[in-house]
């Protein structure tokens, strides 16, 4: 289907998404939220999907934030209902069973440094700037950054980086975790390419099982985490993606792996 607010495009097992609102720093209003939603639920269902990058147009910013004209005029009511959206998209990315790539090239603050963070790895240039800004809007993060920056970073830094709205540039975000890679803005998309590739020829059902049991299992007690993880790892000796791999490597070649 048509979108208004966003593009996608395939190259090979790869999905890009691009939040396509440059006029506006490609910032996240309820439409896009929803176009967003309906993007990643397309890539989750499409078995010739193996991974998902997501980028904003422009060369400015990933996402700068929520649309704040839009913001002003939601009751607290309708403020809850735009929180639980853009909650709800970010679980979903989080939880889509395949690697999700952010490309982060410009700014990506507010919603749209929760929007990379629901992300399982962030590629930034090193151009690229963070922040939580919301407390200069007498605001508090919305779609899931007070948690996820915790989780990324640890409670000191979240509340440094909340509390003060400041940004940070790429290179810190680094070092706190929060970026995966920094790398010339010249190398951006080859990096980006490059790293989507590799998972891209990985076994689909192994990469699956790895998102899941890192989320799902690290958000448990370490008994039921490693539970988890004995359960995921003898499903995949039923796969032939695992007989694939393993005959791969004793007989010294390339796998090649189907997802099954």
């Amino acid at each position: 289907m048509a979108f208004r607010t966003l593009s996608t495009a395939d190259r090979g097992a790869v999905r890009t998404i691009t939040v396509n609102r440059p006029d506006k720093l490609n910032a996240l209003n309820r439409e896009t939220i929803g176009e967003l939603t309906l993007a990643f639920n397309q890539a989750r269902l499409d078995d010739a999907v193996r991974v998902v990058v997501l980028a904003g147009a422009g060369e400015k910013a990933f996402v700068a934030g929520a649309d704040i004209a839009e913001m002003t005029s939601l009751t607290p009511v309708k403020a809850q209902e735009f929180s639980h959206a853009g909650q709800a998209l970010m679980r979903g990315i989080e939880r889509l069973g395949k690697p999700v790539v952010a490309k982060i090239q410009g700014y990506a603050l507010g919603g749209g440094m929760e929007l990379a963070m629901a992300c399982h790895l962030r590629v930034a240039s090193e151009k690229a700037k963070f922040g939580q800004p919301e407390i200069g809007l007498g605001l508090i993060p919305g779609f899931g950054g007070t948690q996820r920056l915790t989780r990324l970073t640890g409670r000191g830094v979240a509340l440094e980086l909340c509390l003060l709205g400041q940004q940070i540039d790429a290179a810190r975000a680094e070092r706190l975790g929060i970026v995966t890679r920094v790398v010339p803005a010249d190398e951006l998309d080859a990096s980006v390419d490059a790293m989507a590739d590799q998972l891209a020829a990985a076994a689909p059902l192994a990469l699956k099982g790895i998102l899941e049991t890192i989320i799902e299992g690290g958000e448990c007690a370490l008994d039921q985490g490693l539970a988890f993880e004995t359960q995921g790892f003898a499903i995949a000796f039923s796969t032939e993606d695992m007989r694939e791999g393993t005959a791969a490597f004793l007989e010294r070649r390339k796998p090649t792996f189907h997802g099954k």
